[in-house]
């Protein structure tokens, strides 16, 4: 981690109070915040969490809400942590931080999140899937990995977006496996119950089955579509999936 570098002490009070500057500047923000004993974002949380419980939601909180987000806060962390520590610190307070929150997150775009979806697999996310964009409830990308001997493609997810009901038909063989390689979606079956899926896990589907796929609400997902070889092979494509029914996912 980059060493951590502060002189807003000095610029604010550098002649009127000089030692307590230096105390700022080089003990608080010197050594103590490039102490290595806690690592960066746990000291970030750990800060909100002191100024949360004080009492002190001025610019000094929102400086240290976005040094959290700097540090790696996603929106849900720092949503679950004023959420637990309102229990304790009051209910007032942790309304006072989600408004300064959310402005700090606010900026987080589709754009950041997407790259750091795209970070946290080894495959690449692709183009825009325009080709079946009909087929889907939102926006998904493609990416080829391989078209030789079976086809085995990386489609991504963008959160809440899935595609329609569709079945793989095949006189012999055919059907899909999917493998989940990043995020958390669902996979279900007609007639069934939606099966969650997170990274690792593994689907079999058979030919002729009708089912849908897509990403959990409040996550990108990405999985390998592996295109069993099979005769008279093709793919039917039917309604979108019930958006109450859809809904009813967590």
């Amino acid at each position: 981690m980059e060493k951590i570098k502060q002189d807003a002490g000095r610029k604010a009070l550098g002649e009127f109070a000089p030692d307590f500057a230096h105390y700022n500047d080089d003990i608080l923000f010197g050594e103590n915040w490039n102490n290595q004993d806690i690592d960066h974002k746990t000291r970030c949380i750990i800060t909100v969490v002191a100024l949360m419980s004080s009492g002190i939601t001025d610019s000094s909180l929102k400086h240290h809400l976005e040094n959290a987000k700097k540090a790696g806060v996603t929106k849900k962390e720092i949503a679950a942590v004023v959420t637990h520590v309102g229990f304790y610190a009051g209910w007032p307070k942790a309304w006072a931080v989600f408004n300064m929150a959310k402005e700090v997150w606010a900026a987080e775009s589709a754009e950041t999140e997407m790259a750091a979806h795209e970070n946290s697999m080894i495959f690449p996310i692709g183009a825009p899937n325009d080709g079946f964009k009909q087929y889907f409830s939102g926006k998904s990308y493609l990416a080829p990995v391989s078209k030789e001997q079976v086809g085995i493609f990386n489609v991504t997810f963008e959160p809440s977006c899935h595609n329609n009901w569709h079945i793989h038909h095949a006189t012999k063989g055919g059907g899909q496996i999917l493998i989940c390689v990043a995020g958390r979606g669902y996979y279900q079956e007609w007639g069934k119950k939606a099966v969650e899926m997170k990274p690792g896990d593994c689907i079999n589907i058979p030919a002729n089955v009708k089912h849908w796929h897509g990403a959990a609400k409040d996550s990108w997902f990405s999985h390998l579509a592996i295109e069993i070889p099979g005769e008279n092979s093709s793919n039917e494509w039917l309604e979108p999936v019930a958006e109450e029914e859809y809904n009813k996912l967590s």
